[in-house]
């Protein structure tokens, strides 16, 4: 809802319920009225693009903790760059037969990204039962005593060492009450908020740096215009010192030579090219602020298109200083694919 409000602004209108308001002799101080108009108009000059980020990063870290009954539970994510969604865990044992649905929730809330969780569990104030896993620390003292024997190395300390082993003693596992678990999932849901929030801050840069390359790219654009026609008049002189220099004056047929060069300056005509390249940067915009989340790998398929029609504006440019604006406008090309790879 905020970002419809703040996209949708018109402070046009909002000027003008001011007025109202104010010639109504409604009680509004006259400071206020004033800062409202001088916010309204710093809106209008930003076009609201640097005050609300209407893209979502891939990279991001999220943390929460909390202590529910016994428990101290602490839940951290980070996420980081990735086509798809690749999540990978690491739980606390109390937490296993919950790992399903805590994928389920990380995946339906952050869609894509290279995504590590790590949900720690600590039970305070209770002793745990304890339990030796037999089986392998016989399997262990069989091969520790085999080493000893064919070493010769005293036995005495085996047991001691047998207990420090992996897994070989370990506190008994109680499962969790299903109150306790909704707690806990509440908490990996914030945490997962504050990813979603770390994740909307960083997006407001590459949203900046986005909208900047593009604006960058239209302004070259409209720096071309006043080029073209200096274009066609060297073309033309071009051609006719080359035909006068190999073919005397008297021999050129005038009609035939206005139909070749109206021919090769329709071959070069890029006037096409303009406008589609316009309008695809005017759709990246548009994209990039609807209220799409998931929408990085949609920017980066239109500069694609952006791509071909620079490339071909500048095959067709026949001309030094409308290749210098291309080659710039490649150059902002560049950092919006390099930026648009960090888009959710």
């Amino acid at each position: 809802m905020r970002s419809k409000v703040l996209k949708n602004f018109n402070c046009t209108r909002v000027f003008t319920a001011l007025d109202i308001v104010f010639a109504t002799k409604i009680e509004v101080s006259l400071n206020y009225y004033r800062f409202l108009k001088v916010l309204c108009s710093f809106l209008q000059l930003t076009h609201t693009l640097i005050l609300y980020s209407m893209l979502y990063s891939m990279t991001g870290f999220g943390r929460e903790e909390s202590t529910i009954g016994n428990y101290q539970i602490v839940a951290e994510l980070k996420s980081l760059n990735g086509k798809q969604s690749d999540i990978n865990t690491r739980i606390a044992p109390a937490l296993r037969p919950y790992e399903h649905e805590i994928r389920a929730m990380v995946s339906a809330q952050l869609l894509r990204g290279t995504i590590d969780i790590t949900v720690s569990l600590k039970q305070d104030g209770i002793a745990r039962p304890m339990s030796i896993n037999t089986q392998l620390a016989k399997s262990y003292y069989k091969g520790m005593k085999a080493i000893a024997d064919e070493l010769g190395l005293p036995q005495e300390n085996i047991l001691a060492t047998l207990m420090t082993l992996p897994e070989v003693v370990a506190a008994d596992q109680e499962m969790l009450k299903e109150d306790d678990w909704k707690s806990m999932k509440d908490v990996i849901a914030q945490a997962i908020q504050n990813l979603k929030t770390h994740r909307q801050i960083e997006g407001l840069s590459l949203q900046n740096d986005l909208t900047n390359c593009i604006q960058n790219i239209e302004s070259n654009l409209v720096a071309i215009l006043p080029l073209e026609p200096l274009r066609i008049g060297r073309l033309r002189a071009k051609i006719n010192s080359s035909l006068e220099e190999w073919v005397a004056a008297a021999n050129i047929d005038k009609n035939r030579l206005e139909q070749e060069l109206i021919y090769y300056i329709e071959k070069i005509d890029f006037s096409e090219e303009k406008v589609r390249l316009r309008q695809h940067c005017q759709y990246f915009i548009e994209i990039m602020m609807n209220n799409d989340e998931l929408k990085g790998k949609k920017l980066g398929f239109i500069l694609q298109e952006v791509g071909r029609e620079i490339n071909t504006l500048g095959s067709k440019a026949n001309d030094a200083d409308i290749q210098k604006l291309i080659v710039e406008m490649k150059d902002q090309l560049e950092k919006a694919k390099e930026q648009v790879l960090n888009v959710l």
